[in-house]
């Protein structure tokens, strides 16, 4: 299935300008993401989110007056289905850049391609540390990484709550070793390792043998590196059979999401985010203008954290389009985006780039779940409390 977002599918179809996917009115990007399937979510709202942004750029004129357009493949979180839809892009080369991919496993497979081919792909929603060492001129990033979500979630388990036994649940491919690795170092720090290991294969629910062998273990926290639908059977399962450790879940999981599958119950389940809450608190920061363009373009949908990275996916790659200037290539586009320098996103929250550097955030900030949704929070001491009461 391919959707053309942000405008008609005739739209720009003024003469070429001799790059490929720029035309004398349009620029055209390609974008492999999960529509369908068990990571549906995801896609679909990362796509929403960079949409609103790029209907609002092209609403202003475009940029250097060309409009915008994103050619949206589904590929349902299956890796060669995405590199299938790589490939068709850069053969038919009519496409400036891939844009807003979703997935560890899907967005590893084509690296290749892009060395290959000098095609740069832009926001991605994955924090995978094979997109960021060693540095690849054509891959940006914008999120921090899962090292970095884990690094932080453990430490605080470990500092501020005394949590020693920590166990993991992850996804049995690129994603999941990512993460398990990155909580494997960070215990590492504290002359720990995971007090058991439990997984499951990617597309499946069949998490029980991982539950049983992680309660055996009495992990007193849950590292969970997965997909909502398996990280939600887990926590159900372990709070069915009275299993009631920290279930502490990576950004990728997809919060809201994950909070209707959960429900309700007296389970303690922690996520970390790469992004800040998606409200607008009337100040000019990026969430604000993501709630406020969601409404005006996709009224009656719900703001989400990880519609707020497809947005924040979008500012980044205009940003660079406005420093490439109207002779825009490939390479110049790379040039500019690494040419970006404290660009405000919002307090305390600011873009730099460079030639080594193919990241641009590395915030991370923590919510749990209560009553039905993530809220943040920041004093790792109140959830002993809420442990105790378990």
């Amino acid at each position: 299935m391919v959707l053309v977002a942000c405008g008609p599918a005739d739209e720009g179809s003024g003469s070429r300008s001799g790059t490929p996917g720029v035309t004398n009115d349009s620029i055209v990007l390609g974008s492999s993401l999960a529509l369908t399937g068990h990571a549906g979510y995801l896609g679909t709202q990362t796509l929403q989110g960079a949409e609103a942004y790029l209907r609002y750029i092209n609403d202003h004129g475009g940029v250097h007056g060309r409009k915008i357009r994103i050619k949206a493949v589904d590929d349902s979180y299956d890796p060669p289905r995405c590199l299938a839809n790589t490939q068709k892009f850069i053969i038919d080369n009519d496409v400036l850049a891939l844009f807003s991919y979703v997935g560890t496993p899907t967005t590893v497979k084509v690296l290749p391609l892009l060395e290959e081919a000098h095609v740069p792909l832009i926001g991605m929603f994955t924090g995978a540390n094979r997109l960021r060492e060693p540095p690849n001129r054509y891959v940006v990033n914008i999120r921090a990484s899962y090292y970095q979500e884990t690094h932080t979630a453990v430490t605080n388990m470990i500092t501020e709550l005394g949590i020693r036994k920590i166990a993991v649940f992850y996804q049995y491919d690129a994603y999941g070793f990512d993460g398990l690795i990155g909580t494997e170092l960070a215990l590492k720090e504290y002359g720990l390792e995971p007090v058991a290991r439990g997984s499951y294969i990617r597309g499946t629910l069949d998490i029980t043998e991982a539950v049983e062998k992680i309660s055996k273990s009495g992990a007193e926290a849950v590292v969970m590196i997965g997909t909502y639908g398996a990280c939600a059977r887990f926590i159900n399962l372990a709070r069915d059979e009275d299993y009631n450790p920290i279930f502490y879940n990576v950004s990728f999981v997809g919060a809201e999401e994950l909070a209707r599958r959960v429900g309700g119950g007296n389970a303690t389940v922690l996520m970390s985010q790469v992004v800040p809450p998606p409200v607008d608190d009337g100040t000019d920061s990026a969430a604000s203008q993501y709630v406020q363009l969601m409404n005006k373009y996709f009224p009656g949908e719900s703001p989400s954290f990880v519609g707020l990275e497809g947005f924040l996916n979008a500012r980044i790659l205009v940003e660079g389009l406005k420093k490439a200037g109207r002779k825009l290539t490939r390479e110049r586009l790379v040039d500019a985006i690494e040419s970006i320098r404290n660009y405000k996103l919002g307090p305390g929250m600011f873009i730099t780039y460079g030639k080594h550097d193919r990241q641009g955030l590395d915030q991370v900030y923590f919510t749990r779940l209560q009553k039905g949704r993530f809220v943040p929070f920041t004093d790792w001491k109140t959830l002993e409390k809420m442990r105790g009461s378990h």
